[in-house]
């Protein structure tokens, strides 16, 4: 519980800082992506707190005050929102600054941008629930977690399309421009993760994909695809700057491009193998004889699905040598001589 406490001030430091910033502004208008970095950081607290609290016992030793089928739902309220705040609306945060300043155009919709925000943060806390399909939490709990995790589609897909579609008039760019490749390719998965998200929420469908690799096959397009690929993105688009040169001016751009492609691929790699790993794991545990014992044995579906973690082996390879290749790029710019740039960065 000391580390929780820690953990709590060191948030709260972060929100003085950020909302005295904003206090300062000298415009009166706050733009969207500021809206989803407040979000975030209120959002993210509150969750942290709410599930820290317990009751201490010793210096180092503490208890959950929740227990049983509540314990299960406030882990997963938390655990479910800590990726769609600190995941999801931080990085949309992100989205919202370094695509329309990359790309040079304005963003697509405002007006769809602001409805983006207040569906996805409206609707996001409800989903928590469907991780607990068919266990003891009250079955109405259960079917309003899928509800809700349905409907969070429609706000989802808005922001993915309000990104790409920010391209419109600059598609072009997309020829010649690695970084905005990374920035399009993560809305790209985004909307993917998106769309089964709420497929998986379905319960007939999470009957089949609950406790297979395809859970894991899920996270990983949002964590590599989304969340990796835009943060990718945005570090090439700013480290430049904060070495005197132009937004994006790299030591080889040539190397950007290869990194994009070996983090697509492997990426592609990784997800696909656990996609197949995961549908084969939910129909070998389901299959039953005529006399109904299992078909299989649970080591049996381990030993099936070795072929899948040789391919996430080598799709997470790829990856990791495209971070590799990212940060010899990234040493090389560091080592350029400097020179002064005058531009307005907002």
């Amino acid at each position: 519980w000391p580390i929780d406490i820690l953990i709590t001030l060191v948030w709260v430091a972060y929100g003085i800082v950020f909302f005295g910033t904003i206090a300062q502004r000298k415009t009166r208008h706050i733009y969207v992506a500021n809206w989803f970095f407040s979000a975030f950081i209120i959002a993210v607290g509150i969750l942290h707190v709410v599930n820290s609290l317990a009751v201490p016992v010793t210096l180092t030793k503490s208890y959950s005050i929740y227990a049983g089928t509540v314990d299960a739902m406030v882990q997963w309220w938390y655990g479910h929102n800590a990726v769609g705040f600190f995941l999801t609306a931080g990085f949309l945060g992100m989205m919202y600054y370094f695509v329309p300043k990359q790309a040079g155009r304005p963003v697509y919709s405002y007006r769809l941008s602001v409805v983006h925000f207040w569906a996805l943060i409206s609707i996001y806390v409800w989903a928590g629930p469907h991780h607990l399909h068919y266990t003891t939490l009250p079955d109405w709990v259960q079917s309003l977690g899928m509800a809700m995790s349905l409907v969070l589609l429609a706000p989802s897909w808005g922001g993915m399309i309000n990104g790409i579609m920010t391209l419109s008039g600059a598609w072009d760019k997309l020829r010649t421009d690695p970084i905005l490749k990374f920035l399009v390719v993560s809305l790209s998965f985004y909307g993917m993760s998106t769309f089964e998200g709420p497929m998986m929420a379905i319960k007939s469908v999470n009957s089949l994909s609950h406790y297979t690799d395809w859970t894991i096959g899920h996270v990983h397009s949002g964590a590599l695809g989304w969340v990796a690929m835009i943060s990718i993105g945005a570090m090439y688009h700013m480290i430049p700057i904060l070495y005197g040169r132009k937004q994006g001016e790299m030591y080889s751009e040539k190397l950007i491009d290869l990194h994009f492609w070996m983090a697509t691929i492997g990426t592609v790699l990784y997800i696909a193998s656990m996609w197949v790993n995961g549908l084969m794991q939910g129909l070998m545990w389901r299959a039953v004889n005529s006399d109904g014992t299992l078909t299989y044995s649970f080591v049996e579906s381990v030993e099936a699905s070795l072929p899948g973690y040789i391919v996430r082996f080598i799709g997470g390879g790829i990856f990791l040598t495209g971070m590799l290749v990212m940060a010899y790029n990234v040493w090389k710019t560091t080592r350029m001589p400097q020179r002064l740039v005058v531009e307005k960065l907002a």
